[in-house]
C-alpha cells in the first residue's frame, strides 16, 4: 500500500489517535459497514409508519446498537427509539454537523459481521385495486340503445 492509500485508510482523529476508515465512519454514522446489520435512509426514516423488518432485526439482534442520524427531527426517529426502548437495546443519536451522510438509520455491533445486504428496499406503495368507474343515468341508457 502506498502512502496515499494508507492516508485514505487512516486518518487521525481529535487527539492524534489514529482511525480506520474515517469516510467509511462518517456516512454509516460513526461506525463500519461490515458490522451493520441493517442500515436506512435518511429518506426511509421519514416515511410514516416503520419499516418492519427493521422491527424484526431488532428482536433478533437484541446485543445490537441502534444509532440515529440526530439531523432528523425527533418525530421521525421516536418510533425506533420507542422500539429499541420495548426490547432493551441500546441507541444513540448521532449529532455529527462536520459529516453529511444520506443514511438515517443503523442497526450495528461492536465487531464485524460481514453482512451482504444491509439495505431495505423503499415500502412499496399500497397497490389499489382499480376501481370501476359509476356508471352515471345516461350510460345504462347508452347501453340500452347499443342493443
Amino acid at each position: 500500500m502506498d502512502r496515499t492509500n494508507i492516508d485514505d485508510y487512516l486518518e487521525k482523529g481529535m487527539y492524534g489517535e489514529k482511525q480506520i476508515k474515517p469516510a467509511e465512519r462518517k456516512k454509516y454514522l460513526g461506525t463500519l459497514r461490515e458490522r451493520i446489520v441493517v442500515a436506512l435512509t435518511k429518506g426511509q426514516v421519514m416515511e410514516q409508519g416503520t419499516y418492519p423488518e427493521v422491527v424484526q432485526l431488532m428482536k433478533e439482534n437484541p446485543k445490537a446498537t441502534l444509532l440515529l442520524n440526530g439531523d432528523l427531527d425527533y418525530s421521525y426517529i421516536s418510533d425506533y427509539i420507542a422500539i429499541a426502548r420495548n426490547n432493551q437495546i441500546a441507541f444513540s443519536i448521532i449529532n455529527n454537523h462536520t459529516a453529511d451522510t444520506n443514511i438515517g438509520l443503523v442497526l450495528t455491533y461492536n465487531h464485524a459481521i460481514e453482512k451482504d445486504e444491509i439495505f431495505i428496499s423503499k415500502k412499496k406503495e399500497q397497490q389499489q385495486p382499480p376501481t370501476k368507474k359509476k356508471k352515471g343515468i345516461f350510460s345504462g341508457l347508452k347501453s340500452f340503445l347499443r342493443k
